[in-house]
C-alpha cells in the first residue's frame, strides 16, 4: 500500500497529457471535504479537536478512518507518519473547509494573513510546520476564507519528505503559494 509521499496529488495549474502517469487522487481532497462538511456534528468536532502531533484517541481514529475511507483511501497499511499527515489534513478541513477554486496564496492574502506569518509557514519544516498550520487555518476560518486543499494537502503530504522528488515538489508548492500571495498583495496595494 502506498505511503503518503507516493500518493500522487495533481497540481491544478498543471496539465498532464501523459497517459502513463499514475492515477491521481486530486478528488480525494474534494471527497474528504464533502464528507467532513456533511458529517455529523460529533464527527466534525472529533476531527476539529484532534491534535495530529499527539496520539489519536479512539473516537478520533474512527472519525479520521471514516473520512479517509469516504475519500477513497485505504489506510489499513499506512505507517504512523502517514496517518499523522492525513490527520492534519482532515483536522484542517474540519477547521476551515475547502475551496478548490482559488489559489492558496491569494486566499491567504484575502484573509489578511500577515506576510511574517505566511513566511514562517512556508519556511517551517516538520514539527514547526504542523504546529503553525492549524493556527493559520483558524485565522482563515475566522475571516471566512476556505483554503485550497489541492495545494495545501499536497504540501502537507510532501513536506519534510526524505525522498528527493517529493521534497522538490514541496518546494515547488511553497514557491507557488508565495507567488500567489505576493501577487495578490501587490494587486491589493495598487487598488488602494
Amino acid at each position: 500500500m502506498p505511503d503518503s509521499t507516493s500518493i500522487q496529488v495533481p497540481n491544478p495549474a498543471e496539465n498532464t497529457d501523459n497517459p502513463s502517469a499514475p492515477v491521481t487522487t486530486g478528488n480525494v481532497f474534494n471527497a474528504m471535504a464533502t464528507y467532513i462538511q456533511h458529517a455529523s456534528p460529533g464527527e466534525r468536532a472529533a476531527l476539529a479537536r484532534l491534535n495530529p502531533d499527539q496520539a489519536l484517541r479512539p473516537h478520533e481514529i474512527a472519525a479520521l478512518a471514516r473520512a479517509l475511507l469516504a475519500a477513497g483511501l485505504q489506510p489499513d497499511t499506512w505507517r504512523p507518519a502517514t496517518w499523522q499527515r492525513w490527520a492534519l489534513i482532515a483536522h484542517g478541513m474540519a477547521l476551515a473547509g475547502h475551496d478548490g477554486a482559488g489559489r492558496l496564496g491569494s486566499q491567504l492574502a484575502q484573509a489578511g494573513v500577515a506576510e511574517s506569518r505566511v513566511t514562517k509557514l512556508l519556511t517551517a519544516r516538520a514539527d514547526a510546520f504542523t504546529q503553525l498550520l492549524p493556527r493559520v487555518l483558524r485565522l482563515l476560518a475566522s475571516k471566512g476564507v476556505r483554503p485550497n486543499w489541492h495545494e495545501l494537502g499536497s504540501l502537507v503530504l510532501k513536506e519534510s519528505s526524505t525522498e528527493r522528488e517529493a521534497a522538490q515538489h514541496a518546494e515547488h508548492i511553497r514557491l507557488r503559494i508565495a507567488g500567489a500571495y505576493f501577487s495578490a498583495q501587490s494587486q491589493d496595494k495598487k487598488a488602494l
